[in-house]
């Protein structure tokens, strides 16, 4: 096909359709200039002459542009085109979101989608617009990345149908700016403004016959953002459609918050509403219509939302009364006085004017006579018309539309003083959903002002699409050309112009005796001469206006009334008189009274009185609903043209409302009337293709000669080419950095691509072909001439053996003949001898067989009748065994129901959290339990099959003797026929009955060898059958081990995520105690005895805060002298209690002084309360705010008396309340130590009790398996019962024993309480003193204790040298775990002295400094993984030399020796294990800040297989930059964490444990990002995935990691690599896909089949039959199996910090001189 024919035969076009809209065909002939028709084939094979008209019908676009996520992209722009592309999109990849250039058209799928969760919003962040696929999310993201790099205010037009999903876009826009900005200041303001939707939901939208829930007014929602966070939104409202408070259309419903009202009419605040079923009402059941909906649930949504905008709960039942009263209006039943309608009137009697009277608290005589009259004031009298019926029903009508309309206006007011800030915003980004052109058969005023609106919209739409082609083309420096679009400013002026629709309109209002008639003729006479006003053919009052999406004919009925917007004024004031309530003065205050707005807003209410500015006469005149919407309009646009916009177009595909059912003719009508076939217009008068040099270059390459490939740079070359291929300049441009093609010019340079590979492909097979034959030829000829040589040489052989034969035949006539006559004469000699011998032995056998007989039937009956007692036996055992399994099963049942029943009990939820340890170490014993019993199964089996093989070889030997048995009896019977042959004269009787006898023998030995035969097929089956039995109790054991596994599993996880969230409420209460300093220092800074009370309460807080950690939970406090006594030795002098106060001192010190005299009555009561804080500690939500409510539930402030004394100023009070808050915090603190400690200690014994259980089932089951080596003896089952009745007792008794000695434990605590302030004192003596107070335990002479000694003033110097300042580069050649080595020979020290305080309080300093440095080097990888690595060393040191056996097994002679001996740490263990846990996960998070941005562009966009890239043509959006990262800096990365945490010491199975997590996050981030791109799910991605996973694969086997689990993170990724390689066409693919992929869930397979984008022209877009039988097997197969789309990347597994023993010795530690701990004495 040539460039100018086009029109070739092949070329597909787009023809008209009735049905689809548009229709391809393919050409069967080439058109040539002149002819009439077109021969055409249709898609169904039938032919088609389609005649010419004006102009040829469009060319279809290639196939490799089919489905673009860009429709600007495409080679040929226009309506078939973009109707195809979105319908492909649409029904195959079910995308529901396309670009148009710089509009995201929407289409509503009518069906939930996974592609909202809070993971595509983090997904989608911080990725540029082409990145990812088409999304809401990409679009805002856009806006909000623009508005934070240039600091313009961005804006989000979101326009389209009734039901096209308007309101679900806005609000998913909104949570992704509220989730992505977050909140600054308030931390509520996020709830606030996603808690508006609902409301405005509520009180704005209704059901319709196209929408369930559709939005019966316009909003801009404008977020407010300052750093780049969210301070505050406004929402601005436009036309609420109030006729429908009176009037709904069949099958349509009112607004909701009359049916939510009416739903909850049974609530007792809603009691005297007078509320009953909407379908009794007369504005709520014109519509008849039922919808599926729970209203009431909605109420409560609405009014919970109503909570958070801090609506007081008083408003909102005054809003409720007053929506009541709208629906009672609607029922008061209006009559009239005669049949000619002169006068009407209301029943006094009417219940429904009685109820709207007492809800507005207004007469109502006064509104029965304002309803039935009208007061007319001319210019010296006033007086009354009567009111025809239908006049009075409008006035109660249009007072109904009032009401409802100031309602709104006050619920929108109130809902933007919530969301507004108070300290402004600097940017922000607006969000309009406003509603879309409309044309019905009947337009009123409401389409006009709809249309109109879209006429502004479309304006401003056109210039700022024709201002972004302008600056690209400028930007490239191409000539410009003015590109002409179709600009409706003519439409706009005939709208809104001098004398123009509005101007008549508004006009005739003005008129007393105005009329739509009057009006039309009007028109008439005004625009008849427009060209985009006409009058209809027909004789009624209608104009047709041409808008820019078409003509619409609006009728003239009601265009005057519904803009003048009359409303009863005496009405209105009455209602204004009322004083039922404030609201309603407020709802309807006259313009330029704001007094009463101003005094509700400031908070006071006061209740209206009545004016005389409400009176009828003082009316002033106000502006009509048109320029009222008008001057909004004008705004709005203002607005939004001081903004960026982005376009959102959102699409009904079908009304019926059917998921993912595309109706074209739908479809091509709103894209017509919503402005993106304008943007298509536009583009294609241009330059609408528009490519990268690069990317032009390296898929059109095979295009590009020799000579045009030896320019300077790839530009030229690119320009060189295009010059020899596209011969007109003007059919393309070339840029700065990129080609600009004109429509059409894409399918033209693919089809030359597709010609050129096509001949090199020809060109290929002819040599490939040639080549092949030749050398078939060659080989063939070879194969010919071999075969002629072996064949010559066969009949030559053949002949020499023919010769050789006729020689040996003689020889062997002349052998055999002489052979045969010896054979003859031997044989006769042998059977007279073997007769001789036979004769003469038969009588000895005879007699032989006869004893031997007796002797047989002995040993057989002996045989039957052992195997009838060993049958009996094992039947009684087997029994036995099985009374046994039922009742064990049975007490194993109960035990297992009263084991749910306790997990179900709240005690049990409640004791949860504290027993998670020994529960851990019950999984345990059990997992150990059951691998023994599985190791006894198959010791049992084992024993089983040998025995079963023992029993076949028997059976097997048996069979082989009866075989040799009857082989003799054959040759017996043979012999005796050769006997009765030679002796039948002598002995012809005798041998008869002998042969009976043989018979009957012989009959027997068969019968008994079928017999055996039987037992035999017998044993075997009950052989088999305790197989099976033994293989599924195997199986059984196997899965009880599995889950119990998973259930340590999911322990371990919960016990992380609550130290995860301890460590969160800590950060979260350091915070909260940095920020109280602060506040403290700028509030008391100007005072010096404020400075003197802020040290002495610091002071006071740190003894508070440290004297529960260094006593623990055995060492209470005394009273009150023991609590202040570390006080009074602080350089404060105010920490003297003096009696009354003094009255020379400062106002502070006093208040501090009564603040301590209470702290003894603050113990008692937190003692208390000890079980209502350990019942609220399971929540951590609750937990961080208990101590505050805790305070409020006390009145701590006034137990303490606070505010007693009314000479104090308010000043001093706040100050001192806010003190005691913070004094009862700390102390609260402390007693939750103290609960954690004693919580401790009773796992401690917990454990104790495991560890003799365990015990106890090793010794009972050494038993049990000494009994069954003796299974043959008497009394078995006897001696089994005695002994478990012993061991029963034996457990008794230890428990007792355990018990005792707890109580033991804590007399010898109490005891050695008493001793310690002699220790103490020794120890603050200095360490002169300090070899008397270790004689206490005194060592062997001559022996290295390995310990440092130190003293308690010492705490911090050590600190602050092992752990604030130590740098491993400073101490070369040192251990990387020295400063856990450290802190523990340091804990030696106090074990030895025995002094338990000093040692706890080390290990809290260290872990609160561990904490500290965390803080500080939160983002340093190195540190945080020094650290762990210590942490971890120091938690094995206190196992290896602890109180553990189990762990100090393995230590040798001298390690031994330096075992703790007095002290029991296992509670400080577990705060080192807590701090592990949280260090790991520090430690990953910082890892993941590193690697996230280096994952996508490693793994899927670095080309490390060269020549990949070019087979897939870029779309518009694909990023030109260079890739920011490749796969060997990914590696590289990898390798540097795994080189630091080897560096470090950590333990190699925690070190597999942060790869496993690591790779993790690069295979879930990889398969988000595949899954929410479509471009990148193609086969050549997938080669290039594939190859990447192997280079890790092989990095994991470079560094010994491959059994280390890692490898299995990689799967998901693996089996995603491999969908994208596979075939995807019949149903053998459909199950190979179904048994390939196991690891990803059934969406993700899904998503990447509609996402797959074929090869062009190599293979064929997956058919959506060929998914649907996919997802279908799929979700057979992986029933009950994981349903999410997307990988949760943060998700962590739970660590599992196992023991390694250190093989350093103690004694061997050296301390390098630069720590500086010349201060520590080692012993």
């Amino acid at each position: 096909m040539a460039a100018g024919q086009p029109y070739g035969q092949g070329a597909r076009v787009w023809i008209p359709d009735s049905v689809q809209v548009w229709r391809a065909a393919e050409l069967t002939r080439d058109y040539k200039e002149g002819d009439a028709v077109l021969h055409l084939r249709l898609e169904d094979g039938s032919t088609l002459a389609y005649p010419l008209e004006s102009q040829l019908p469009p060319l279809c676009n290639p196939e490799c542009l089919s489905g673009k996520d860009d429709l600007v992209a495409l080679s040929y722009l226009h309506e078939p085109a973009v109707l195809h592309s979105l319908r492909v999109r649409f029904l195959e990849a079910n995308a529901i979101y396309t670009y148009c250039g710089i509009i995201l058209v929407a289409i509503n799928p009518y069906k939930p989608l996974p592609i909202y969760e809070e993971e595509v919003i983090y997904a989608y962040s911080g990725r540029e617009m082409g990145d990812m696929d088409p999304h809401i999310f990409a679009l805002a993201e856009e806006a909000y990345k623009e508005m934070v790099r240039f600091g313009k205010n961005q804006s989000l037009i979101i326009s389209g149908e009734s039901g096209a999903g308007k309101t679900a876009s806005a609000k998913y826009a909104m949570r992704y700016f509220t989730t992505v900005g977050g909140c600054l200041g308030d931390s509520s303001m996020e709830e606030k403004v996603l808690a508006s939707s609902p409301v405005m939901e509520a009180f704005g939208n209704a059901k319709t016959t196209r929408n369930d829930n559709s939005s019966r007014f316009g909003k801009y929602i404008e977020i407010g953002f300052s750093q780049a966070r969210v301070t505050g939104a406004t929402i601005k409202t436009y036309l609420l459609e109030k006729s429908r408070v009176t009037f709904q259309a069949g099958a349509e419903r009112n607004y909701h918050i009359f049916y939510q009202l009416c739903a909850s009419a049974a609530l007792p605040e809603l009691q005297g509403l007078g509320l009953r079923g909407a379908e009794t009402f007369h504005y709520t059941s014109q519509g008849q219509c039922t919808a599926d909906i729970n209203d009431a649930a909605d109420l409560d949504n609405t009014r919970h939302a109503f909570s958070l905008l801090g609506v007081p709960e008083a408003d909102q039942l005054e809003l409720f009364s007053v929506l009541a009263a709208i629906l009672h209006l609607g029922d008061i039943a209006v009559r009239g006085r005669d049949r000619h309608g002169d006068g009407c009137f209301v029943e006094p009697a009417d219940e429904a004017l009685r109820q709207f009277c007492k809800l507005l608290g207004i007469e109502e005589a006064q509104v029965t006579r304002w309803l039935c009259h009208r007061k007319l004031v001319t210019a010296g009298e006033t007086y009354l018309k009567p009111l025809s019926r239908q006049q009075a029903l409008d006035s109660r009508d249009a007072l109904a539309k009032h009401m409802y309309g100031q309602v709104f206006r006050w619920m929108a007011s109130r809902v933007n003083r919530a969301l507004r800030s108070p300290e402004g915003h600097h940017t922000s980004i607006g969000i309009l959903d406003i509603y879309g052109f409309e044309m019905f058969e009947f337009n009123s005023f409401e389409q006009f002002c709809i249309n109109y609106a879209n006429e502004k919209l479309q304006q401003l739409f056109n210039l700022h699409v024709f201002k972004l082609e302008q600056e690209e083309y400028v930007t490239e420096e191409i000539p410009w050309v003015f590109v002409d679009f179709c600009d409706n400013q003519p439409c706009i002026e005939l709208i809104e112009g001098r004398l123009g629709i509005l101007d008549l309109l508004n006009e005739e209002c003005k008129m007393p005796q105005g009329s739509d008639g009057s009006w039309a003729q009007k028109l008439y006479q005004t625009h008849l001469g427009s060209s985009h006003f006409q009058k209809p053919k027909r004789p009624v009052d209608a104009f047709i206006v041409c808008h820019f999406a078409g003509k619409v004919e609006y009728q003239c009925s009601g265009f005057v009334e519904k803009n003048r917007d009359t409303i009863p004024e005496e009405l209105v004031g009455l209602l204004r008189a009322s004083k039922k309530s404030a609201l309603l003065a407020e709802l309807f205050l006259e313009d330029g009274d704001v007094s009463l707005q101003s005094r509700r807003s400031s908070g006071h209410r006061l209740p209206g009185r009545p004016s005389r500015r409400s009176l009828p006469g003082s009316q002033r005149s106000k502006k009509s609903i048109s320029s009222q919407f008008r001057a909004s309009l004008n705004r709005l646009m203002e607005t939004l043209g001081s903004t960026t916009p982005h376009y959102v177009r959102c699409i009904k595909p079908n009304d019926e409302k059917l998921p993912f059912v595309f109706d074209s003719r739908r479809a091509v009508e709103q894209l017509r009337a919503c402005g993106v076939l304008e943007t298509i217009r536009i583009s294609a008068a241009g330059y609408p293709s528009r490519w990268t040099y690069q990317e032009f270059f390296d898929r059109y390459r095979a295009l590009v000669s020799g000579e045009e490939l030896g320019g300077a740079d790839v530009k030229q070359s690119c320009s060189l080419a295009l010059g020899r291929l596209l011969q007109d300049p003007s059919k393309y441009q070339c840029g700065k950095s990129k080609v600009f093609f004109r429509a059409g010019q894409v399918a033209y340079l693919e089809e030359l691509r597709y010609r050129r590979l096509r001949a090199a492909c020809t060109l290929l097979q002819r040599h490939l072909r040639g080549w092949l034959a030749r050398r078939r030829f060659g080989r063939v000829r070879a194969a010919v001439l071999c075969l002629q040589r072996h064949t010559r040489g066969l009949l030559a052989r053949r002949l020499a053996a023919m010769l050789r034969r006729s020689r040996a035949a003689v020889v062997l006539q002349k052998t055999v003949r002489m052979v045969l006559a010896r054979r003859s004469y031997l044989r006769t000699r042998r059977a007279a001898v073997t007769i001789q011998a036979f004769a003469r032995g038969m009588f000895a056998r005879r007699l032989y067989r006869q004893m031997v007989r007796h002797q047989k039937a002995v040993v057989i009956q002996a045989a039957v009748r052992g195997w009838l007692a060993r049958r009996h036996y094992t039947r009684l055992h087997g029994a036995v065994l099985y009374l046994q399994c039922c009742y064990r099963r049975a007490r194993a049942r109960r035990e297992l129901r009263r084991l749910r029943a306790e997990a179900r009990s709240v005690e049990h939820y409640k004791q949860l959290h504290k027993g998670m340890e020994i529960k851990v170490m019950q999984l345990q014993c059990r997992l150990d339990e059951q691998a023994q019993e599985k190791q006894r199964l198959a010791e049992q089996l084992s024993a089983l099959n040998t025995a079963h093989a023992e029993e076949v070889q028997r059976l097997r030997a048996e069979m082989q003797g009866l075989r040799e048995d009857a082989a003799r009896d054959a040759q017996v019977q043979q012999l005796q026929e050769r006997l009765a042959e030679l002796e039948r004269h002598s002995a012809e009787s005798r041998l008869a009955q002998e042969v009976d006898e043989l018979r009957k023998r012989l009959a027997e030995v068969e019968a008994v060898k079928l017999h055996l035969g039987e037992e035999r097929d017998a044993l075997i089956q009950r052989t088999l059958e305790q197989s099976q039995d033994l293989e599924e109790q195997h199986q059984r054991a196997v899965r009880e081990s599995r889950g119990l596994q998973q259930e340590l599993e999911e322990e371990r996880a919960r016990y992380q995520s609550l130290v995860k969230e301890y460590a969160r409420l800590e950060q979260g209460y350091e915070n909260l105690r940095d920020e109280v300093a602060f506040h403290r220092q700028s509030t008391f800074r100007r005072s010096p005895s404020s400075e003197s009370f802020l040290g002495s309460e610091s002071s006071y807080l740190s003894s508070m805060s440290t004297a529960p950690s260094r006593d623990g939970s055995d060492q209470q406090p005394e009273g009150p002298e023991e609590r202040c006594q570390p006080v009074s030795e602080g350089p404060q002098p105010a920490a003297e209690p003096l009696p009354n106060g003094g009255a020379g001192q400062d106002p502070l010190e006093q208040a501090y002084l009564l603040l301590l005299g209470q702290l003894n009555a603050v113990t008692e009561e937190l003692a208390r309360t000890r079980e209502e804080l350990r019942r609220n500690k399971a929540s951590a939500e609750h937990e961080e705010k208990k101590p505050l409510d805790f305070l409020k539930r006390r009145n701590i402030a006034g137990m303490l008396g606070l505010g007693r004394s009314p000479e104090k100023a308010a000043d001093d009070d706040l100050k001192h309340a806010y003190d005691a808050v913070q004094v009862a915090n700390k102390l609260l603190a402390s007693q939750l130590q103290e609960e954690k400690q004693q919580h401790e200690e009773e796992v401690e014994g917990l454990h104790l009790d495991i560890r003799s259980l365990k015990q106890l089932s090793q010794q009972q089951a050494a038993l049990i398996q000494d009994l069954q080596r003796h299974q043959g003896q008497e009394g078995l089952q006897h001696h089994v019962v005695r002994l478990k009745e012993e061991n029963w007792e034996l457990s008794q008794k230890l428990e007792k024993q355990e018990r005792t000695t707890m109580k033991l434990q804590k007399q010898l605590r109490a005891y050695a309480k008493q001793i310690q302030d002699f220790t103490v004192k020794r120890e603050t003596t200095g360490l002169g003193q300090e070899p008397a107070a270790s004689q206490a335990a005194p060592s062997p002479p001559g022996l290295f204790q390995a310990m440092l000694a130190w003293r308690m003033e010492d705490e911090g110097r050590i600190i602050k040298a092992v752990i604030t300042d130590y740098r491993p580069q400073s101490s070369p050649g040192a251990l990387p775990e020295l400063p856990a080595f450290l802190l523990f020979l340091c804990l030696r020290h106090a074990d030895h002295c025995r002094d338990e305080p000093r040692a706890r309080s080390l290990l809290d300093a260290a872990i609160n400094a561990i904490k500290r440095v965390m803080k500080k080097h939160s983002d340093d990888f190195e540190v945080v993984a020094l650290w762990l690595a210590n942490t971890c060393q120091l938690l094995n040191c206190l196992r290896q030399y602890g109180r553990d056996e189990s762990c100090s097994q393995g230590n040798t002679a001298r390690q031994s020796t330096h075992c703790l001996q007095h002290l029991d740490l296992q509670s400080a263990g577990r705060s080192l294990g807590a701090l592990a846990v949280q260090l790991y996960q520090q430690l990953i998070r910082t890892a993941e800040k590193r690697l996230k941005p280096m994952i996508v562009s490693a793994m899927l966009e670095s080309e490390t297989i060269q020549g990949l890239a070019s087979s897939c043509p870029p779309g518009l959006h694909r990023p030109s930059a260079p890739v920011a990262h490749t796969l060997p800096e990914l590696l590289q990365q990898l390798g540097s964490f795994h080189q630091l945490l080897g560096r470090h010491g950590l333990a190699p199975a925690v070190g597999h444990q942060v790869l496993r997590q690591l790779l993790f996050l690069v295979s879930g981030t990889t398969l988000n990002y595949l899954l929410l791109r479509k471009d990148a799910c193609s086969w050549t991605r997938g080669i290039q995935l594939r190859y990447n996973i192997s280079q890790l694969e092989q990095w994991l086997r470079a560094q010994g990691l491959q059994h280390s689990g890692a490898r299995e993170m990689l799967e998901p990724l693996v089996q995603a690599a491999q969908l994208l390689q596979v075939k995807k066409a019949t149903e053998e693919d459909a199950g190979a896909i179904c048994s390939l992929c196991t690891v990803l869930s059934p969406q993700q397979v899904v998503k990447i089949l509609r996402a797959y984008t074929p090869a062009a022209g190599l293979e064929e877009r997956v058919s959506p039959d060929f998914i649907s039988t996919v997802e279908k097997r799929l979700q057979e197969q992986q029933q009950g199996g994981p349903s999410q789309l997307l990988v949760d990347t943060s998700h962590l597994f739970p660590v599992n910090l196992p023991f390694v023993a250190s093989p350093v010795h103690l004694d061997e530690i050296r301390i390098p001189d630069t720590m500086d701990l010349a201060f520590l004495l080692r012993l």
